[in-house]
Formats: structure tokens, C-alpha cells, sequence
């Protein structure tokens, strides 16, 4: 197993996080694609890992804080780090050491530039960018936000914890209508999948909804909110993760409308 530097010729995986096999992945757009070149020279850093017979399992991806939805000073920020472990399509890579791997390779990058240490989000519950695997690997919370936690491991003494940027303001209602609010960043496929059910299930109630989009690629945007992905049926929030299916979301905003 090796660690690489992601180029353009592996963007089939990557910009589906792994999973070209998956029909629900086609749903999600070409956002990623967008966000990936805006970003990469923006300070964007992605490796893969490859197995012996030249699969790739698994990828990080991490930007400098300010260019992430934290606020710090000074250093880096893992959006995600991801081995596959479906048995599906290219098949389970979990539990052969590429995400310690993955975060070590990192790391080493991160600490190459100078910055003075790395943060990182994960949550409580025990599945994808579980907490408690960073804690492990010697990260340290330093802020939650309901499930979410915020960690982090500085390099240097001086260094300054991150905080979250927390939700500022929700939509605006628009009189008479249902207003779905779909809140698009580009970084995670699996919330552009949300945003182009969201979109696609309001279209179904001609003028009775207004579908609003608020793209918070744009960082300004994005402290405006405080939130980064998002969706909101009136000022109701709706989970995203994992996607709700285009189903539920069209029955929710179904039951909304009746109500007009």
C-alpha cells in the first residue's frame, strides 16, 4: 500500500468519493468537480491510497482553516477522510491501515508548510468520521455542536484551538408559498445529492414553492449563514444525513403545501 498526490487522472474516483459504482452518486452533479477547481489553488490538498494491485481505497482531503467552515488561525482543516469499505464496486478496503496512512501523509504535509497544527470534525455516533478514531490517533476535542465535534493536534505550543462557526440566521419565508432552501458547498457528494433532490422535488409544485439557493462555495456567503450545507422546508430543518431519499423530501414539502 502507497500514498499518492490525487491529479486530474484519478477525478473519476475522487470527485465521487470512491464510489463510481453507485447509481445514487450520479444524482449528485458535477458541484464537487467545481468545488475541487476553485479550491486547488486555494491550498487544497488530496491523497489517495493504493493498495498493492493499484486500487485506490481510500482519500483525504484538507484546505487551510480559512478557506474551510471553521474559524482558526494558522492551520489546516481536514474536510474528510474516507477507505472504502463496500463490498460493493472496488470493495472493502477498511482495516488495512490506509486511514492511519491517509492521516499520517497528511499531517506531514500539513507540517511542511509551517502551519501550527491541524483540526478536524468528526461526530459521536460509530460510523463514518467517527470522533473517537481521531481521539486515537492523538486529537483532541475542543468544540461540539449537537452531535458534532470539533478536534484538533497542534504542532507548536502557541497554537490556537479552532471553534466552530455556528448556524447565524435561517430563511426567510416567502408569503403564500412554500420556500424550500437548499444551502450547496460542493465539497461532500453526498449533500450535493440533497440539494439536487431538493431542487428537483420543489419543481414538481410549479409556483405553489419557491426553491432557493444559497452557495456557500462562496466564503462570504458562508459566514453570512454560519452553515455551510443545508436544507430547509419554510424555516424547518431537514436531515441530510444520510440523504434523504427524493421521496421523502417531495412528501415533506407535499405536506407543507396542503397546508397553504
Amino acid at each position: 500500500m502507497k500514498i499518492i498526490d490525487f491529479t486530474e487522472e484519478y477525478g473519476k474516483e475522487y470527485f465521487c468519493c470512491l464510489e463510481d459504482w453507485s447509481e445514487e452518486m450520479k444524482e449528485a452533479g458535477d458541484h464537487k468537480e467545481n468545488w475541487y477547481n476553485k479550491m486547488k489553488d486555494k491550498g487544497l490538498g488530496v491523497k489517495l491510497a493504493v493498495d498493492d494491485n493499484g486500487k485506490i481505497g481510500g482519500m483525504i482531503q484538507y484546505l487551510p482553516v480559512e478557506q474551510s467552515f471553521i474559524e482558526g488561525k494558522n492551520l489546516y482543516f481536514i474536510h474528510c477522510i474516507w477507505v472504502h469499505g463496500y463490498k460493493k464496486g472496488r470493495g472493502n478496503f477498511q482495516k488495512r491501515g490506509m486511514g492511519k496512512a491517509l492521516l499520517k501523509a497528511a499531517e506531514d504535509d500539513v507540517k511542511s508548510k509551517g502551519v501550527k497544527g491541524i483540526a478536524a470534525w468528526g461526530i459521536s455516533l460509530p460510523f463514518w468520521m467517527k470522533a473517537s478514531w481521531f481521539k486515537k490517533h492523538g486529537y483532541k476535542k475542543v468544540d461540539k455542536d449537537r452531535g458534532t465535534v470539533l478536534l484538533w493536534k497542534p504542532f507548536t505550543e502557541n497554537a490556537v484551538p479552532p471553534k466552530w462557526i455556528k448556524q447565524k440566521k435561517k430563511p426567510e419565508l416567502v408569503p403564500g408559498k412554500v420556500t424550500v432552501t437548499s444551502f450547496i458547498n460542493g465539497w461532500c457528494p453526498a449533500q450535493n445529492i440533497v440539494y439536487e433532490r431538493a431542487k428537483r422535488a420543489a419543481s414538481e409544485f410549479g409556483d405553489k414553492v419557491v426553491f432557493q439557493e444559497i452557495n456557500t462555495m462562496d466564503r462570504d456567503v458562508f459566514l453570512e449563514w454560519g452553515m455551510v450545507d443545508g436544507l430547509f422546508i419554510d424555516n424547518k430543518s431537514v436531515r441530510t444525513g444520510p440523504p434523504p431519499s427524493y421521496d421523502k423530501i417531495k412528501k415533506k414539502i407535499k405536506k407543507r403545501v396542503k397546508k397553504l
